[in-house]
């Protein structure tokens, strides 16, 4: 079965009232294309870190450095849950369980929580502010079994790996991954972050023969310029559709068991591990 799948690249800051009047017409214009699937950024209901401390990003006042801490099981990813209503919509938020804050994703329909993923790896600064997550779960949902990453979870094989072998058909993953703060390019598209960004993107879907879905934040936050790149990445690494370095969606129509099977049908990643020959010497 053919189904559409969207991806936002799309500015969200601090005012949850201004982040939903842009999920909703996000979801709108997704809805309209005939989306299955809409995957917003990392930090969609709240806005990204706007100070990472002792790594340079610009000091901001207290009232701003932190996002909203938000319930799983609150008012808004209930209003999160209205606005997807027959589709799946992903999206990142800063979740607070009463005793720690964790940069966690969620997917939603109308009827509720499929599931919900909390980031494992934290660069920079990101310690100071959240938890981390404790591992990687796929789930099944009404577009086919999914997986969720959020930004930097993406750098590291094996938390893509762990959701393909838990059956993951889809992979999302959602960023909010800013160009290099170093060395910076004048043009997002020359930027050497711009460039990791999209090769992760690439990387894990092929070597993992999934439906990549990646979702990042766009503009600017703090001292922070985000790549935008939202795109859909086939199976083979083949990038099916592209916002490249501006804000707004990339759709693609995805036959995901079709595309799967073709990738699959002579060299499977998957089937054709060795983890016999894997060993790593204790400490490394």
């Amino acid at each position: 079965m053919t189904r559409t799948f969207a991806a936002a690249a799309a500015p969200f800051g601090r005012d949850l009232d201004t982040s939903f009047a842009l999920i909703g017409d996000l979801v709108a214009q997704a809805r309209a294309r005939g989306a299955s699937l809409l995957a917003l950024p990392e930090a969609a209901l709240g806005g990204y870190l706007a100070d990472l401390g002792e790594h340079g990003v610009e000091q901001v006042p207290p009232q701003h450095a932190l996002p909203p801490a938000l319930d799983v099981d609150g008012p808004e990813v209930a209003r999160l849950a209205r606005l997807a209503g027959d589709m799946v919509v992903t999206a990142g938020f800063c979740e607070s369980d009463g005793a720690q804050r964790y940069n966690t994703a969620v997917a939603v329909t109308g009827d509720g929580v499929l599931g919900v993923h909390r980031k494992v790896h934290q660069p920079l600064g990101e310690d100071n502010a959240y938890a981390a997550g404790d591992g990687f779960r796929a789930f099944d949902s009404p577009i086919g079994r999914l997986g969720m990453l959020i930004c930097y979870d993406k750098a590291f094989p094996e938390a893509a790996r762990t959701l393909a072998m838990d059956g993951a058909e889809v992979i999302v993953c959602m960023s909010a991954w800013p160009g290099s703060r170093t060395a910076a390019a004048a043009d997002l598209a020359e930027d050497r972050w711009t460039r990791r960004f999209d090769l992760f993107d690439q990387a894990r879907a092929l070597e993992n023969q999934v439906v990549w879905v990646s979702a990042n934040q766009a503009g600017t936050f703090g001292a922070l310029r985000f790549v935008c790149s939202a795109k859909i990445v086939g199976p083979g690494g083949d990038v099916l559709a592209t916002t490249g370095v501006a804000p707004g969606l990339a759709v693609a129509d995805v036959d995901v068991r079709g595309l799967l099977d073709g990738a699959r049908r002579s060299m499977a990643h998957l089937r054709d591990r060795r983890p016999d020959a894997y060993g790593v010497p204790a400490g490394v």
